[in-house]
């Protein structure tokens, strides 16, 4: 450390994706028996963090898939945690509450056996749960998103196959190219001109047809992206519109998901966000469910918030959580969490490495966040 950069023994603040700055931050104390939990789900370990409003911070690391012992780590870890508070009512290992700090804390975290089986009731209250977590992007590694089709303008529709005509491998003799996220594709006759008037109306009857086809097929998400969408919507508003009435549950319109000019990369970006939003709206549904389980008292079962971190570094509430946004998920909670550590001892510059079990992520932090336009992850563009 420089003698000229200032240290601070202030307590962290409570910051949603936010960076250290030079203004203060309102504090909002914590409702008494109240918890909150920090959560890192990463592809080989979860790592949990919980605190409730009158005691220190738990710490609590386990498998992320252990299908023997339990069926979700981020729910299975939030009860370990409450076991070793002595938050249960009849707990297999005993309340150990009375003394939570120092090496007696480290002696429980490192011996405690918990028994999954034994589900006994929890006697707390969870407010709020903040999580970064890998779903969205082993969905893509593993092709398991939503069956999702493509409606796009006529004559576009093998675009985002060609996309910007890369070779995945440069040197490779035999050309393997990565596999679709969408399973059909629907070409529209649709057309603006330059100044957004148009040429080729939408016939809503024959994209009623097309959409309906593919959803007697089982297929229930959609992406639209038309030619000139970011700039002159009304086509897409239509289609999805027609889409939304015929029953289709995920509709992902280019203009909303990422309005920009490239064709290929919004178009991308628009498949991933129809693949991957509904498994992310079953899973963060499902999560909600059983935290709210895990409170004792049903009059205090108010509904814990939950928050996810976003690829840009943010939080945002589960119900406005999107596939496009999941993607480095993780890997963002990482940097943020990082410099906003290192501002606290008075470090402004700081190379960060964020080793996990699967994978290592390395950055560089020059005193201001600098942006990132588009990315690829298991081969796809966003």
């Amino acid at each position: 450390m420089r003698h000229d950069e200032p240290r601070t023994n202030a307590p962290p603040a409570e910051r949603i994706g936010s960076l250290p700055s030079d203004g203060p931050v309102k504090r909002i104390p914590p409702r008494q028996n109240h918890w909150q939990f920090w959560i890192d789900r990463g592809g080989t370990f979860t790592d949990i963090v919980g605190r409730d409003s009158n005691g220190p911070l738990i710490t609590h690391k386990l498998l992320s898939e252990n299908p023997e012992r339990y069926s979700d780590a981020v729910i299975q870890g939030i009860r370990d945690v409450l076991e070793m508070a002595g938050c249960t009512v009849g707990c297999a290992s005993g309340d150990v509450s009375a003394d939570m700090t120092g090496g007696s804390l480290r002696s429980i975290l490192a011996t405690q056996s918990l028994n999954p089986t034994t589900q006994s009731p929890i006697r707390a209250t969870i407010d709020v749960v903040k999580m970064g977590t890998t779903v969205a992007t082993n969905a893509l590694l593993e092709r398991k998103g939503e069956p999702t089709v493509l409606v796009i303008t006529q004559g576009f529709g093998d675009a985002l196959r060609i996309g910007y005509q890369e070779r995945p491998d440069l040197f490779a003799r035999e050309i393997v190219l990565p596999s679709l996220l969408y399973e059909r594709v629907i070409e529209v006759r649709e057309r603006y001109d330059a100044d957004g008037h148009v040429l080729i109306p939408v016939d809503p009857d024959a994209v009623r047809s097309d959409l309906q086809v593919t959803f007697d097929a089982g297929i229930r998400a959609v992406a639209i992206v038309f030619m000139h969408g970011y700039r002159y919507p009304d086509h897409e508003r239509a289609v999805a519109d027609i889409a939304r009435d015929i029953g289709y549950t995920q509709i992902s319109v280019s203009h909303e998901v990422s309005p920009l000019v490239k064709l290929v990369s919004r178009g991308d970006t628009t498949v991933a966000d129809a693949y991957l939003s509904p498994i992310l709206r079953r899973y963060v549904a499902g999560m909600s469910a059983r935290i709210d389980e895990q409170t004792h008292d049903d009059k205090e079962k108010h509904g814990a918030r939950l928050l996810l971190m976003q690829s840009n570094g943010g939080l945002t509430d589960a119900r406005r959580f999107r596939g496009r946004d999941s993607i480095l998920s993780g890997p963002a909670g990482g940097v943020v969490g990082a410099v906003a550590t290192a501002g606290q001892a008075g470090f402004h510059k700081i190379i960060g490495f964020d080793m996990g079990g699967t994978s290592t992520d390395v950055f560089h932090y020059a005193g201001s966040l600098e942006r990132a336009f588009d990315t690829k992850v298991a081969n796809v563009r966003l």
